[in-house]
């Protein structure tokens, strides 16, 4: 017969309430609609992050420093390649091979938060090393990720000025998101899940769009579409010349000369100096305004902009230009989000329609 003290009764009962009372706790977030959303209506979404982009920018971040590694250490290697979920580099001279495992296991891009190596690095033969083991460096990010796109998401909601707004982290990587009131869907898509990046590039104008789809593309550019029909393509060069990130503040306005809606946008220090550069070195050319690989639009550089400020004009709405300044004053969100669930919730019913299709949300922010 086994017998406990008084004590350790007591910390059998404290623990088993604990538990009981976490994942109820848990059950209720989980299934939960605000009563906010019962009285007024509103909208109910489950965001999830992408892992498998998460997992394909890693392979081509371990790739780059696979290359970079070995070029340090002049190590000569061919056949450097992403295969399915792993790097694999061979080795041309196999008396190296050691010195490159070495230098290849010390990469800090498979270090987790608490300073041990997940990332694999295997001998697989004949001068060949296979880098696997994503999963792990995955599942140490994906928190990070999930708690930066709630932020960002936040700013979002709170730009438009959503009264009680619920976002919240739902498990290890999806975000719950209610808001109270009525929605446009298209909007509502937009400010969640769009990424939001923003780019500054040159339009390669050696080339023709026509001359690049008959595989004349330069190396160092792409082909991109406009954002707004009919969807002109343009070749754009694929240094990035500014980011959002350099953004400290985007608000809409209305151009001074056509009052058509514009964004207004300031750089910070950095970004201002990096954009003055810019226009200085390419003043007569265009430059293209690039949002998660569309172009906004490619306006010529007459001079120097050295102000650190400019406008972004295009085929804007008021409450387009608006919700895009959001999305710029915000930030860009780490990684796409897929709408995993969507329910619209009517005044007073407490229940609405589900979509639940697993795919991308394209959250066209961006709309005529």
């Amino acid at each position: 017969m086994l017998y406990f003290t008084r004590w350790k009764t007591f910390g059998i009962a404290l623990i088993a309430l604990i538990v009981v009372f976490v994942g109820l706790a848990f059950f209720w977030a989980q299934q939960r609609i605000a009563p906010s959303l019962e009285a007024q209506g509103g909208t109910y979404l489950v965001l999830e992050v992408d892992s498998n982009y998460l997992k394909k920018q890693k392979l081509i971040q371990i790739r780059d420093d696979t290359r970079r590694v070995l070029r340090e250490a002049r190590i000569g290697f061919i056949g450097l390649s992403v295969k399915d979920d792993a790097v694999e580099v061979r080795v041309r001279d196999t008396a190296l091979l050691p010195t490159a495992l070495a230098k290849l296991r010390d990469l800090p891009v498979g270090l987790d938060s608490k300073g041990q190596h997940n990332l694999e690095v295997a001998d697989a033969g004949e001068g060949l090393i296979r880098l696997s083991g994503l999963q792990a460096v995955v599942a140490e990010q994906l928190p990070l990720v999930v708690e930066q796109s709630i932020g960002i998401i936040e700013k979002r909601v709170e730009g438009v000025g959503t009264a009680a707004p619920i976002i919240q982290r739902q498990g290890a990587n999806r975000i719950l998101v209610q808001l109270p009131g009525l929605w446009d869907p298209t909007r509502l898509n937009s400010l969640c899940v769009y990424r939001g990046r923003l780019e500054f590039r040159m339009v390669d104008t050696s080339v023709s769009p026509d001359q690049a789809k008959q595989g004349e593309l330069p190396r160092d550019a792409e082909l991109l579409e406009s954002a707004f029909p009919p969807n002109i393509p343009y070749v754009v060069k694929k240094q990035v010349l500014v980011d959002g990130s350099d953004l400290i503040d985007a608000r809409p306005g209305f151009d001074q000369r056509s009052n058509e809606p514009v964004i207004n946008f300031k750089f910070n220090f950095l970004g201002a100096r990096k954009f003055a550069q810019a226009t200085t070195e390419n003043v007569g050319f265009p430059f293209a305004i690039v949002l998660d690989n569309k172009v906004i639009s490619t306006p010529r550089i007459n001079e120097p902009i050295t102000g650190g400020q400019g406008q972004i004009s295009g085929n804007f709405t008021v409450e387009s230009a608006k919700d895009l300044a959001i999305l710029l004053r915000a930030g860009a969100l780490p990684a796409p989000l897929i709408v995993v669930e969507e329910r619209t919730v009517g005044p007073g019913h407490g229940q609405g329609s589900i979509e639940s299709d697993g795919k991308r949300a394209k959250g066209e922010a961006i709309r005529q």
